[in-house]
């Protein structure tokens, strides 16, 4: 021991102690392989439960709601704590609801195809309904 000086020494022992500190501190991570079923089930969870907001923020279910004196956040605070497998059943509930919510959107559709129709028949030629509307005149000479 005569070979060291005190000095080296010190700092030997100080360096042995610190990094059995540093060993000793440091926890251990933990690192396993995740199903894709487990990855897509968390997801699909967050996806489930974004859509329930989303037809939360409708301005016709939050009529119904404020009806039946229900609060929007007080449903969405329940949302969130519903289990996944819940949120999974409602979300396929409110996928199997009848899209462009109810007879407004029926009617707007309706409509819609009838004009798309006659300016169809009206660009043929076939009807005069359209003003605004060029016929096709298959054998116009200049």
């Amino acid at each position: 021991m005569k070979t060291y000086p005190k000095f080296t020494r010190f700092v030997c022992l100080f360096m042995v102690f610190s990094l059995f500190l540093l060993n000793v501190s440091v926890s251990v991570a933990q690192a396993k392989m995740i199903s894709t079923e487990a990855s897509m089930a968390v997801s699909r969870s967050a996806e489930n439960r974004a859509l329930i907001k989303t037809h939360l923020q409708r301005a016709e279910v939050r009529q119904v709601l404020a009806d039946q004196g229900v609060d929007v956040a007080e449903v969405e605070k329940r949302v969130d704590a519903l289990s996944d497998a819940e949120v999974a059943q409602i979300a396929d509930q409110v996928a199997d609801m009848p899209a462009g919510s109810g007879a407004f959107g029926v009617i707007i559709g309706a409509a819609l195809f009838v004009f798309v129709v006659l300016l169809v028949t009206d660009i043929a030629g076939w009807t005069d309904v359209y003003p605004f509307v060029t016929r096709y005149q298959p054998h116009a000479r200049n």
